[in-house]
Parts: C-alpha cells; sequence; structure tokens
C-alpha cells in the first residue's frame, strides 16, 4: 500500500488482471477455433492452429482453460454482483442510463445492474458450453452417450456460445463507451472522478477503506 497514488484507487490488483486476461484471451481462441468447426466457410480459420486436427484437439482443452479461469472470477466477483433494490431502480432507469443521464440514477456499487446481469448469464453460458462440450467430445466422452443426446448437446452448445458472445460484445462496446473502464484493466486503477461518477457507492466504501488504513 505504501506504493500506492493517492490521486488513485485501486479497482483490480494484478491477479485479477491476469485472471482476466486469460479468461479474454482464451475466449477468443475459442472463438475462432469453434467457427472453423461450426461451418465449412469460416474453416480457413483452422489455419491458426495449425490445421483441421490441431483445431479439433485444441479447441475443447481451451475450453476447460476458460472455463477454470472464469470460475476464479466468478468466486471472487460473486459478492460484488449481488442484485439489491439500488439496482433494480437502476435497471428501471435504463432509458437515462443509455443517454449517459446519471445525475438521478441510484448509486452504483463496484458493478451496475447491467454488468451483474451479464455475470449471471456467463455463468449459465460457462456451464451449459462446459456440459454440453463434454457430452461431444468425441475423443474422450461421445462415446458414452446416445446420438440423439449428442445432437441436442451440440445444439445448446452452439445457441451458448452465441448468446455468449454476443454478452462479451455488449461487455467490450460498454468499456469502450465508459472512458477509463479498458485503463482500469490494463494498469488497474481509476481516478478518484471517475469512481465517483461511475460507482459512487464503491467510491464511498473505498474512501472509507484508505481513511481507516490511515487511522492505523
Amino acid at each position: 500500500m505504501s506504493h500506492q497514488d493517492p490521486n488513485m484507487l485501486v479497482r483490480y490488483r494484478p491477479n485479477e488482471r491476469w485472471n482476466h486476461w486469460i479468461t479474454a484471451m482464451s475466449f477468443v481462441m475459442l472463438v475462432l477455433s469453434g467457427l472453423a468447426l461450426f461451418h465449412p466457410s469460416m474453416f480457413w480459420l483452422t489455419e491458426l492452429f495449425g490445421g483441421g486436427q490441431w483445431t479439433r484437439v485444441m479447441h475443447p482443452f481451451i475450453g476447460l482453460v476458460m472455463f477454470v479461469s472464469f470460475a476464479a472470477m466468478g468466486v471472487r466477483y460473486w459478492h460484488a454482483n449481488q442484485i439489491d433494490a439500488d439496482d433494480v431502480n437502476w435497471l428501471k432507469k435504463i432509458g437515462d442510463v443509455l443517454q449517459n443521464k446519471e445525475e438521478g440514477l441510484p448509486p452504483v456499487g463496484k458493478y451496475n445492474a447491467g454488468q451483474k446481469m451479464l455475470f449471471f448469464t456467463i455463468i449459465v453460458c460457462m456451464l451449459a458450453l462446459l456440459l454440453s462440450g463434454i457430452v461431444i467430445w468425441r475423443r474422450y466422452f461421445s462415446l458414452y452417450f446416445p446420438i440423439e443426446l449428442i445432437r441436442i448437446a451440440a445444439l445448446v452448445h452452439a445457441v451458448a456460445a452465441f448468446v455468449l458472445i454476443a454478452g462479451i460484445l455488449v461487455h467490450i462496446y460498454a468499456a469502450i463507451w465508459v472512458k477509463g473502464s479498458i485503463q482500469a484493466m490494463m494498469l488497474g486503477t481509476v481516478s478518484y472522478g471517475w469512481a465517483r461518477k461511475h460507482h459512487p457507492k464503491w467510491f464511498r466504501q473505498m474512501i472509507r477503506e484508505r481513511a481507516k488504513q490511515g487511522a492505523k
């Protein structure tokens, strides 16, 4: 704490940022390899992974890396993503949010209601992808399941992947839209002004914690 910039607040520590970027890089690799395997018109993407056979082999293992990495994030951020009364009121004023009118909005904690909903959407998608992926994992598990279940699992896998990709695209857009968000995940810190404007409830909590540390 002695090296902390007094003009900045720590939003993400180094291990949190590494966790996030491992998940993100795994996601990108899975999207590219998954699209390559999904339709013949995108088979050319397999060249990024050394060809079709390597793509088929690597895809499920990368999926396990992403699942484990996100599971660590899920445990870490579970408490901060619990929906409360302020979040419900925030969602009722989603029109003001989209118009960037933040003055009359309920106070936001570390994450707003939209981020929390995305968090739980990702959890559902991750579980669906893991379970369906195991069923259709031809090399190790698919021989234990009937063909009807494998077909259903393949459909579930594709739908869950589509929802996850759509959700992550929204996440990326929001990070670009709210200036300072990307810096928070790159450098780990945000300014007092950014925190006060976008996450006032979390800002007050951090100020109280800093005051307690200063009093020791």
